[in-house]
Formats: structure tokens, sequence, C-alpha cells
């Protein structure tokens, strides 16, 4: 093991970082994606500090073989998308940059200071980026050049003892940024590592919170969860801890009030990773339509009757907002499942939500709202026609910027 020095300002030599070498971390190289070791080595050649960080660094250490690698730089984004032309600059209060290779994704952000707290939008440097970090497991800087594992936090230690402990103080962590008691319940699951009396005391205590985090990051995360491999324990250890109201408000009521239907929803979601294109998404909602939905109605029913089901999910699924094309490639598979082949666009066409439903209804009252079927025997349709607005014309090739 090495030690990384730094200087007082009294010139004194101060200890600030252990980096492990790879005797020491174990990371096996083949493990590493080739062009995120390329991103990190351009950086570097041409003059900036550059690891790969977070979640990425804490799976190698484990054994797995990440999805997604996130990297972290001394360059500011204007100049990484100077480096690199397969770039796009995003973000509006703090910019980061996406660099593309093919369908791959790779999210460089530049460190951050705590000039104005552990959530400013102001550049910094490695060691008071590592500070802004949630937890110490999420906040290990691997250098794949060099091949070593720079530990500001004692990060490593923590991952051999399986202990999740948050860097930022827990008067403030969850406050910052609510969407934090998520990752932590989801981390702990995902590694089997052991979430400390006084964090589950204070998320326990803050729960609410999450009830003005915007529905963009609440659907961001459940995605995540649904694509993990431990999706469903995942599911049962936030519903425990009270936050998966918050994800999925109609789905919590059902798990706790409905002792089938938890064994159904979280077996589905047990094997949703190894669901093909739409099943991931029909893992949330196919135990919720097998509740009671006229499926041999539906078979003799017209588009209208169909889409009333598609109205109905997105309701069930609030306050996730997934994109039409994923809902629909998820209601074609449940209703093929059940011997119905959709026509194309049949939950798009004159496309209008509905009445919302009241929170915490039940079954028969959000998704049969005039008290089961009609008396025609067909299920209730949407609203009627919306006048269609008149595109504007756009723009000619002289005209784009």
């Amino acid at each position: 093991m090495l030690i990384r020095y730094g200087k007082k300002q009294d010139g004194k030599l101060i200890k600030k970082a252990m980096v492990y070498t790879r005797e020491e971390h174990r990371i096996n190289s083949a493990d590493v994606d080739s062009d995120a070791v390329f991103i990190t080595g351009r950086l570097r050649a041409n003059g900036y500090e550059s690891y790969i960080v977070g979640g990425a660094v804490r799976d190698l250490i484990l054994g797995r073989k990440p999805k997604d690698f996130d990297i972290v730089t001394s360059a500011t984004p204007a100049r990484i998308k100077r480096i690199f032309h397969n770039s796009r600059i995003i973000g509006r209060r703090f910019r980061l940059v996406h660099v593309f290779f093919g369908p791959k994704i790779f999210e460089v952000s530049t460190f951050r200071s705590l000039k104005d707290g552990h959530t400013s939008n102001t550049y910094g440097t490695i060691e008071e980026d590592v500070l802004r970090r949630d937890f110490s497991f999420n906040a290990l800087f691997y250098d794949p050049g060099k091949q070593v594992v720079v530990d500001y936090v004692n990060g490593l230690a923590d991952i051999k003892k399986k202990r999740l402990r948050p860097i930022i103080p827990l008067e403030v962590i969850f406050r910052d940024d609510p969407v934090r008691m998520i990752r932590a319940v989801k981390y702990a699951a995902a590694t089997g590592f052991t979430v400390p009396w006084l964090v589950k005391r204070r998320i326990r205590a803050e729960a609410s919170l999450l009830a003005d985090v915007p529905a963009s990051r609440l659907t961001e995360e459940l995605s995540k969860i649904i694509h993990s491999p431990y999706a469903a324990g995942i599911v049962e250890n936030l519903e425990k801890a009270g936050l998966y109201q918050y994800l999925q408000h109609e789905a919590s009521a059902l798990l706790k009030s409905d002792p089938g239907f938890r064994g159904r929803y979280l077996g589905s979601l047990e094997h949703a990773a190894e669901a093909g294109d739409g099943g991931l998404l029909a893992a949330l909602v196919r135990d919720y339509l097998d509740l009671g939905t006229p499926w041999d109605t539906l078979k003799k029913g017209g588009p209208e009757d169909c889409r009333a089901v598609y109205f109905d999910v997105r309701r069930f699924i609030a306050p996730m907002n997934p994109p039409r094309l994923e809902l629909d490639k998820a209601l074609r598979l449940i209703f093929s499942n059940h011997g119905i082949e959709l026509k194309k666009r049949v939950f798009f066409e004159r496309e209008r939500p509905g009445p919302r439903r009241k929170s915490g209804g039940t079954r028969e009252e959000g998704y049969l709202r005039d008290g089961g079927l009609s008396r025609e025997g067909s299920l209730p349709s949407e609203p009627g026609r919306r006048r269609r607005r008149r595109r504007a014309p756009r723009p000619g090739p002289a005209e784009t910027t």
C-alpha cells in the first residue's frame, strides 16, 4: 500500500489518501471497459487527472463486471468536449459530458468543490470531490493505466467489512438529496451490506422528503431498479423502509393489503432482468392487470377497450412516466400472452389521460371506474377526441444550426 500526501498551510506533510496496488484491490483488468480505459488515458495524455469512479469501482472490487463506467477528471466540460469530438455537454446547473462509443455512453464529470456546501455546482479538486459523494464505497478512484485505487475515505475497508457508511453528515445527506435514501437501500440489497441503525432511523424520519422529488428522477431510479438482477430484493427492502410508496404508490398499497399479489409481484421482479424487450416494464404491471382484467371481453372488444387498459396502467405506475413506446411494448407483450394481438399504434391513437385515480384506491376503483363492465359488457373507453394541432413547418437545411 502506498500513501498520498498533501501539504498543510504551514508546509508540513499530511496523509490524504491510501493508494492500493493491483495485488491489494485485486481488480481484474479484463472486466474494465476498454473504451473507459481509452477515455481516462486520453485525458491524462492531455495533462488532466482522470479516474473511473463510483459504483463501477465498487463492483470491480467485489468481483462483478459493471454495466456502466462513470469517469471523473480535472478537465472542464468545455475542454473535455474539445478532446472528444464524439461527445455532448449536458446539464444546466452542473454541466457534464456524455462521450459516445456506438451504443455506449460514458458520463464524464469534472471534480466538484465544497465551496457552497455539498450541493454546490462549482468545480474543485479531487480532495473536495470525494467529500461530495454519498457513501464511502462509491468514493473510490481507479486509475486503469497504473491499475491503482486511490482511497480518501477508507472505502476499501468498508467494502471488506460489508458496511454502508455515509460520507456526508447524516443531518444533511438526505435533505440535500432525498433520492440518496432509495440508493442506500438499493446498494444494501444489491451487495448484502449492512445499513447502520442510525442511517435506518434517519431514512424512516425523512422518507416523506421523496414526495417533492420530480417524477423524472423517480422514473430514472425505478428504471435502474427493474434493470437490476436484484430488483425483487431491492423493492422488498424499499417497502420495508417505507420508501416504495413514493416510487409506486398503488403497488405499495397492494403489497401491504394482498399477500397473493405481493408474492406474484416480487416473483415477477425476480425474473425481470431475464425478460426480453418490453419484459422489464411488463414485470411492474403484469400482476396488477391479472387481478381482474376481463381478457375474454377484451378479445371481443375494439381498440377503445384496449386503450382503456393503457390509460389505467399509466395511472397505476404513476409517478413513473416511461416513454410511450416502452409502455406500448410492455402491454403488447402482456396482451400477447393472453392471446390478444394488437394492431400498430392502437394505444397511441387519440391518447388523452382520463380522470386521475385517488391515491390508495382499490383495483376496482381504478381500472373499472364505473363499477365493473358497463351494461353493454365492454370496458370503459377513454374520453372524447382531442383536436389535432397543426404542426409548424420544419426549418430547411439553411436554417439549421
